[in-house]
């Protein structure tokens, strides 16, 4: 099972697209690797620099609809050989979000005013995130603010993430 603790980047957008999160000029890519460079190079938010505003980041928090558009594998995949395994949002596109769990991450939906404390009390700062998958719980903290609270998975997306993906869910079940 990957880790889901670490650094939070945020990006206070919705309607973030796959083409987006990886160029469809990269698709033709033929391993999972070569798509590390490329990860949001086209996303266009002021303030945003992917070098730099992804540097370190092994979770997403974003806003509404995440994930729309063409319906890829390649866009969890260029998270996850970037070591980010964690996206939240209010709310994702459905194909992106099962792909996700697919792979042995988690996207994870919140309520939009959770997402707005999120972004009112941690962006901007420097941010981390501690995952309690068991108890489905989050802990946010900062310098001086922590934010602790829960949140829900199917039993089902839970096996995935266990298990590290559905190849391998299929492996040991099946």
């Amino acid at each position: 099972m990957k880790s889901f603790d670490g650094k939070v980047a945020f990006l206070d957008r919705s309607d973030i697209n796959t083409d987006e999160i990886i160029p469809a000029r990269y698709l033709t890519e033929i391993t999972k690797e070569a798509l590390k460079p490329y990860l949001m190079e086209d996303l266009s938010m002021e303030g945003f620099h992917p070098a730099t505003s992804l540097a370190g980041a092994s979770v997403v928090v974003s806003r509404a609809n995440f994930g729309c558009g063409s319906s890829r594998e390649h866009a969890p995949w260029a998270f996850e050989v970037n070591g980010i395994y964690l996206v939240i949002a209010e709310s994702f596109a459905r194909i992106f979000r099962q792909n996700m769990f697919n792979c042995g991450m988690m996207a994870v939906e919140l309520p939009s005013e959770t997402i707005e404390t999120l972004f009112a009390r941690f962006a901007g700062r420097d941010t981390f995130v501690t995952v309690n998958l068991e108890k489905e719980e989050f802990s946010f903290r900062s310098e001086n603010d922590r934010l602790d609270f829960s949140f829900h998975i199917s039993e089902f997306d839970k096996s995935l993430v266990l298990a590290g993906g559905w190849v391998d869910f299929a492996d040991q079940n099946y």
